[in-house]
């Protein structure tokens, strides 16, 4: 995954002021590199899931395909375990070709990771950051 360091920053920026709880929102790239982040609502209000609200999933949709995006990946933050995928955020992983992304707060500094999850099957897939 290709991702702009503002992006990075801003999700990153995004989890800690969500503390305590988890926060969760999209990636939407172009030609293949991550331009823009959708902050949306954890609904479930939780430090251990989310949930996205559903009219904000929809107007991001919308606002992405309005402006040539594709939603890349899905990213939520563990408040304070490692950025790596639960058994929940396993079984939740429906779409097997976009990037599951998770900001763990376990340190404080923001660790990011990114994986695909197919089937069940977890493969850790590389971060390259670009101005």
């Amino acid at each position: 995954m290709k991702i702009q360091k503002q992006i990075l920053d801003n999700i990153i920026k995004h989890a800690k002021t969500g503390l305590p709880l988890e926060i969760c929102g999209y990636l939407a790239s172009k030609d293949g590199v991550v331009i823009k982040h959708y902050e949306l609502t954890n609904i479930d209000q939780s430090e251990e899931h989310f949930s996205f609200d559903p009219a904000e999933q929809f107007a991001t949709v919308k606002d992405a395909r309005a402006n040539g995006l594709e939603l890349s990946a899905v990213y939520h933050s563990h408040p304070v375990t490692p950025a790596r995928p639960s058994q929940e955020d396993i079984k939740l992983a429906y779409d097997p070709n976009i990037s599951y992304v998770i900001v763990s707060m376990a340190e404080r500094e923001g660790d990011v990771k990114s994986f695909k999850i197919r089937e069940g099957v977890v493969e850790k897939e590389e971060i390259e950051v670009v101005s």
